[in-house]
């Protein structure tokens, strides 16, 4: 049964590369349609890989998912920080067009659509597990940043309630060791009111006023993995193709690591030991769902996606923020390259070649048009407008350049990327400096006065896009 469909999966997409996805209709939607698992780490640097050349680190699960699929030389979270990015993820769409300007600020709009209620549409079962960060989950119990707050009653918009019929999630950040349990203060982020040894502030949540209860302890990557493969085992039991997000809280603060996952690094400092053994940890959990995908039958019908939110935390790398830009300016709460150039993996076997490298510069705000192709969605029909594009064709080598900047804007810094190009600005995009990001990583040499034309090109897009994120803001999309 597994070899038919896979083999009806190859056909198809041959057939909606050349004359368009009107030619699957015939076909039941749940005999055609791959998998998709969508993953990501918190605040994980573009060096806090192995393959990205790290002196320590060993991440050899993630590295064979690069190894058998595509690596992004040059990947970008949409934001500098967390919920933005999560936001361009869920919609595709820059994250200041329906209000998500910061962590705890704003939530998913119910006139957005998401990419669980795109691919429901589609036949799809859907399930989100791990950090959430897109609004509170609760307005009953005071906990995390928002949840329970009157003044925050607005900003409730679960995942319940935006496409996933399957929940575990967190508001926001947890502990990476024991999620429910206040760690040391040394651990980092830790707020000055709890309790050590005491409990969290942060539920796992499955659903309205449900919290879990059980399987709590330990590595929190493991926590959340013992959610989702059960998830998947249902789906493939029901014959149902599945949206999986997994949304790890490693390596965010507060960072610990169990006595295993440090061993590799004992003879490094205790802050090295955990910061690096938390990614391992992660990467433990990457390799157990990549094998489960292939006991199941099911790895060449399922497309992967892995990346980081954001750059490394922290002004330096000191006590437990360890994260490493190799050698980019800036970490995260910067539109400079370290703190939103991330880690990019895509693996879809049979569809990407193994060893695949992508220099062209892509984004978060593209899953969701990848991912809308894939399906034959055609995203026109939404009459809104969208941030990201189908990277397929990047990844499969048929398109050399890209065709639409990457815009980025956060607390009064602006950046777009043009291919070779970046142009970057730290007052709200009055003045801009110009890079050749290629030739100069570290973006320290300004081109500006060199190649005004190609300055005033790029600053002229960018007023463009920032006038239409604008109308978005205002509602007008609806």
């Amino acid at each position: 049964m597994k070899l038919v469909q896979t083999w009806i999966v190859g056909i198809l997409f041959l057939v909606s590369c050349s004359e368009g996805p009107k030619k699957s209709k015939d076909i039941p939607l749940e005999k055609v349609r791959p998998n998709i698992i969508l993953l990501m780490a918190d605040d994980q640097g573009w060096g806090d890989i192995e393959y990205n050349g790290h002196p320590h680190l060993k991440t050899p699960n993630l590295d064979a998912m690069a190894a058998n699929g595509a690596v992004f030389e040059r990947f970008y979270s949409a934001s500098a920080v967390c919920s933005p990015t999560r936001g361009s993820v869920m919609t595709g769409r820059h994250p200041l067009r329906y209000g998500i300007c910061h962590a705890n600020c704003g939530h998913i709009k119910p006139e957005e659509i998401t990419l669980g209620e795109m691919v429901k549409d589609q036949g799809y079962t859907t399930g989100h597990f791990g950090k959430w960060h897109l609004g509170t989950l609760t307005r009953d119990i005071v906990e995390a940043n928002r949840g329970g707050r009157e003044k925050f009653d607005g900003d409730y918009a679960p995942p319940w309630e935006h496409g996933f019929d399957v929940s575990f999630v967190t508001e926001s950040k947890v502990p990476t060791w024991n999620p429910m349990i206040t760690p040391p203060q040394s651990s980092g982020d830790v707020n000055g009111d709890l309790k050590e040894g005491k409990p969290f502030n942060t539920s796992y949540w499955t659903g309205p006023g449900q919290i879990a209860k059980e399987n709590l302890e330990g590595d929190d990557s493991r926590v959340i993995m013992d959610r989702a493969i059960p998830f998947i085992e249902d789906a493939v039991k029901n014959d149902k193709p599945f949206l999986s997000i997994i949304w790890f809280h490693t390596p965010h603060l507060p960072v610990l690591a169990g006595d295993d996952d440090r061993k590799p690094y004992s003879d490094l400092s205790e802050d090295q030991q955990h910061y690096y053994g938390v990614l391992t940890a992660l990467d433990k959990q990457v390799g157990r769902l990549r094998d489960k995908l292939r006991e199941l039958g099911i790895a060449e019908n399922t497309v992967l996606f892995y990346t980081s939110d954001n750059g490394p935390e922290g002004k330096s790398v000191t006590g437990r923020t360890q994260g490493l830009t190799n050698g980019l300016t800036g970490r995260k709460r910067s539109l400079h390259e370290g703190g939103i150039r991330v880690p990019g993996i895509m693996e879809w076997e049979g569809k990407i070649g193994p060893g695949t490298k992508v220099d062209i510069p892509c984004f978060t705000s593209d899953y969701f048009p990848t991912i809308a192709n894939i399906l034959g969605v055609d995203l026109k029909k939404n009459k809104r407008p969208y941030d990201g594009l189908d990277m397929l064709p990047i990844v499969k080598g048929e398109i050399k350049r890209r065709t639409e900047p990457l815009a980025f804007d956060f607390q009064g810094q602006a950046a777009l990327i043009d291919n070779e190009y970046k142009i970057y600005s730290d007052d709200n995009g009055q003045h801009f400096a110009l890079y050749n990001i290629l030739n100069d990583i570290g973006e320290n040499s300004n081109l500006s006065s060199e190649q005004p034309e190609k300055l005033n090109e790029m600053v002229a897009y960018w007023n463009q896009w920032k006038d239409s994120q604008e109308t978005s803001a205002s509602g007008k999309d609806y």
